[in-house]
């Protein structure tokens, strides 16, 4: 989506939340949900379109089957998947199954990337655990300006296990896309990236929830289970609540953790999903509460690099609005799930993965992506200590594709695994000079797979590797 006008004005007029000095506060919008439906049988469209982003505001996007943000997919555990892609955008097009294990043709490898008019189809039995994942564009190149214009949508796996909890269900589950947006003076977010953003990745200081800009939504004095994607392309949010009360941990990238934790906030870099439960039970009819991205340094600071790295800043994400009084028990289970994974007393090798930025290239062990390349070659079914070291100034957040693995230490910056990388992951946060190494074993399919940083401007630019599993 492109701008009218010079991006620098654009840019410091967006700087204010509430506008250049002596306007009035910007209207919020009431929280959108995308249609839902089962992915059997399914044909998604990508296709130009023009959506709404909240204030009667509308604007071009790059929709599934016409819908900002794209259909949620709902299946259980065991349930057979199929989808055909129809591409009608004018560019190449593969939808990537984020946080899911199918076959290797089946994952969205760039290499399988459809031209205009082309389809291509999925067909798989779902065999991950329950949890909250996503889907989104894997077009070498092409990832970051298609996922930021719409291409993009949750998936959410059921089964009986998380079940039989009775965590919050119906209108008491909130699924929610948070992204960051530039919108021009009509409000409409675009994709235009300048130099300082091909380092730091695009970011924008407007709030967006399910493509809707600053977003609201009515709630009962209840407790609530959040299903939270940060689907931005570059910025990190640190995620507390505004009247200081905590967050509960459920679950993240690989479904339920071992038991709740109660946290004064979760970061959650791009790609991370995290399952919150949100009590509201102490309010009152007419309180808000504010879901708030907290403000937080990394070295190098947030200002550098021409204003175009935001990381850090403040922002607040979506806000709650209690119009109902209820009186029902905020029932938090306490031991959740036993989870599955890579032991590392098993370990039989390790490996290194060195990721740099530097001059406009980002690279992994000293590469740009090659399509066609085997960057490492890895046995099916043997456990690994892989160690991803961040030898530079920006965070990248590491993801895997076709298992989840154990996050086991972290040294450098914060020295510590953190509460919210508790349980399986496929997408681990690493702030400048940390290492993390982590425990890997590929239990699913053999065939070529990819690890790349999810700051997508940065895996547009070649961070990115070809994992071949046999």
């Amino acid at each position: 989506m492109m701008g009218t006008g010079s991006l620098p004005s654009l840019l410091t007029a967006c700087d204010s939340p509430t506008g250049p000095p002596g306007t009035p506060p910007l209207e919020t919008n009431p929280l959108r949900f995308a249609p839902e439906v089962a992915p059997h049988s399914l044909t998604l469209v990508a296709s130009a379109g023009i959506a709404g982003f909240g204030n009667g505001v509308e604007g071009p996007a790059w929709l599934l089957n016409e819908s900002l943000p794209s259909p949620l997919l709902r299946v259980r555990r065991g349930d057979p998947f199929q989808v055909v892609l129809e591409n009608q955008l004018p560019q190449d097009v593969i939808l990537h199954w984020h946080g899911l294990a199918p076959p290797a043709d089946m994952d969205g490898h760039p290499r399988y990337a459809v031209g205009t008019g082309g389809e291509y189809s999925y067909a798989f039995t779902v065999e991950d655990r329950a949890g909250t994942y996503w889907y989104h564009s894997h077009t070498h190149t092409r990832t970051a300006e298609q996922t930021y214009r719409g291409v993009a949508g949750l998936l959410i796996v059921e089964d009986d296990e998380e079940g039989a909890l009775g965590l919050p269900s119906g209108n008491r589950e909130i699924p929610v896309i948070l992204q960051d947006r530039r919108v021009d003076a009509a409000g409409i977010p675009y994709y235009q990236p300048f130099g300082p953003d091909l380092m730091a990745g695009y970011m924008g200081p407007e709030p967006f929830g399910n493509g809707i800009r600053r977003p609201w939504i009515e709630v009962d004095s209840a407790l609530y289970r959040l299903r939270v994607l940060n689907g931005s392309n570059a910025r990190i949010f640190r995620l507390g609540r505004s009247d200081g009360r905590p967050l509960v941990l459920v679950g993240n990238d690989g479904g339920l953790i071992d038991r709740a934790r109660t946290l004064d906030y979760v970061d959650l870099g791009p790609a991370e999903r995290a399952d919150l439960l949100l009590d509201l039970s102490g309010t009152e009819v007419g309180d808000r509460v504010m879901l708030r991205s907290l403000s937080f340094s990394l070295p190098g600071g947030a200002g550098f690099m021409g204003g175009a790295n935001r990381q850090g800043q403040p922002l607040d994400v979506l806000e709650f609005r209690v119009t109902r009084r209820v009186e029902e028990p905020a029932v938090i289970p306490d031991v959740l799930s036993t989870v599955p994974g890579p032991n590392p007393e098993d370990v039989v090798r390790e490996r290194t993965f060195r990721f740099t930025s530097e001059m406009m290239m980002h690279r992994i062990n000293g590469r740009s992506f090659e399509m066609d390349r085997i960057d490492e070659v890895v046995p099916f079914g043997e456990t690994e200590i892989w160690s991803f070291v961040n030898d530079s100034f920006l965070p990248h957040p590491v993801h895997l594709h076709a298992t989840h693995f154990r996050v086991i230490s972290r040294s450098g910056g914060r020295n510590q695994v953190m509460p919210w990388e508790a349980g399986g992951k496929d997408t681990v946060l690493l702030h400048p000079f940390e290492t993390v190494r982590v425990a890997v074993r590929f239990t699913a399919h053999r065939g070529l797979f990819l690890l790349h940083c999810h700051n997508l401007e940065h895996e547009d630019m070649g961070m990115m590797a070809n994992i071949l599993v046999e």
